[in-house]
């Protein structure tokens, strides 16, 4: 019997953080298909996922290629009925996917996001805080739909409908895509809150400002061009 959710774990460098979000997903959805992809980790994180994996679980690797390459690598194997992007580090809490997939479940058809910005969350960086806030601004502009939190890492689609987006980003902007072509498709976008407990660039955290200007053309050739 097919799942009922995938999810898909790009991993890149997060030894530190890898076995303990490995825990926390099963422990949430101990029931769903994890699918671990290592984008060409130069530390122990493949040896950790292999090590801590359920025989039941997808452990892929692959030349470093960026977030959206392991993402595309994931979803080509998900079997679920819905699909999940979870990060390998601990800012996110595994623990509210359940109701990202109860909302889903209720609204056939819809694709949920977990907003960051529907409940309180410590913010650490102001930049970064701007960043989304600008983005999804000119996002909900662009296809006048109101997104509170366009990059957030929490989208679940279901898998039919994620892999027909044909989704071509190899970086964070594969946020950015994924937003604009279900709007732009006219597909509701849910928004339930989530927990979010950001780390420092010293922990680990590899997005940069510089990445939002990916995302602004990515969220523009869309619109205009559908790509």
């Amino acid at each position: 019997m097919a799942p009922i959710l995938s999810v898909i774990v790009p991993v890149y460098n997060e030894a530190q953080t890898v076995a303990s979000i490995m825990q926390r997903i099963t422990s949430a959805l101990p029931d769903a298909q994890m699918i671990y992809v290592d984008d060409g980790s130069k530390d122990d994180s493949l040896q950790i996922l292999k090590a801590h994996a359920r025989p039941e679980d997808v452990v892929l690797t692959k030349e470093n290629g960026g977030k959206g390459t392991a993402i595309r690598l994931g979803l080509g194997k998900a079997e679920g009925a819905y699909s999940v992007i979870q990060d390998a580090d601990l800012e996110y809490d595994p623990a509210d996917i359940a109701r990202l997939l109860s909302t889903a479940q209720k609204n056939p058809g819809y694709v949920v996001f977990g907003s960051r910005f529907l409940t309180a969350n410590p913010v650490m960086y102001k930049r970064f805080l701007l960043g989304n806030k600008v983005l999804s601004l000119l996002v909900s502009i662009l296809f006048g739909k109101r997104i509170t939190d366009s990059y957030t890492c929490y989208k679940l689609l279901p898998t039919p409908l994620f892999q027909s987006l044909h989704l071509q980003s190899n970086g964070f902007e594969m946020e950015a895509e994924i937003c604009a072509k279900c709007l732009r498709r006219g597909i509701t976008i849910l928004e339930v809150p989530i927990h979010y407990k950001p780390r420092s660039v010293a922990e680990g955290k590899k997005i940069r400002f510089s990445d939002a200007w990916k995302g602004l053309v990515t969220m523009l050739s869309i619109r205009l061009f559908g790509r």
